[in-house]
């Protein structure tokens, strides 16, 4: 009894983490929570842009299309900023919500500097779980959303 004793609590200290699994990459026609409706994404092949509808997942036809709501998951969601001529999202105050408590909302910036050239990119990242308030910047080129969020204009 002893060695069974022993045996589980040297497992359980060797057993590794659990790890947390990755979100389900959005798909046609696939279903999306209620908190995420009028939201948009890209499928996974990074072309297709996707609106999460009353009844899942739906195409949009428009390549650039604008929104003042993006959810971001696994790969990094590139959107383009109001410096560019297909802006995909304006410069203010957003906010990104975890969709689960152990992912981090990160949005990395690229903004015309006062020169007229790209400045360098700006990180900020909020903290694992937690909603995180950023202002994505004035003359914004590029915004690089990762995390398994929501983001919403303010």
């Amino acid at each position: 009894m002893r060695a069974i004793a022993l045996a589980a609590a040297w497992l359980a200290v060797a057993a590794p983490a659990v790890a947390h699994a990755e979100p389900v990459a959005p798909q046609p026609g696939a279903r999306c929570p209620a908190v995420l409706v009028d939201a948009l994404t890209r499928a996974s092949d990074q072309s297709t842009v996707l609106r999460c509808g009353d009844t899942g997942w739906q195409v949009v036809d428009d390549p650039h299309p604008h929104s003042d709501r993006w959810f971001s998951y696994g790969p990094a969601l590139v959107l383009h900023g109001e410096a560019q001529r297909n802006r995909e999202a304006d410069s203010g105050d957003w906010l990104a919500t975890p969709q689960d408590s152990a992912s981090r909302c990160t949005a990395v910036q690229t903004a015309i500097a006062d020169t007229g050239s790209l400045g360098p990119p700006q990180t900020s990242a909020g903290e694992p779980g937690a909603p995180f308030a950023v202002e994505f910047l004035p003359l914004l080129f590029t915004v690089d959303l990762s995390g398994d969020c929501l983001w919403v204009r303010r």
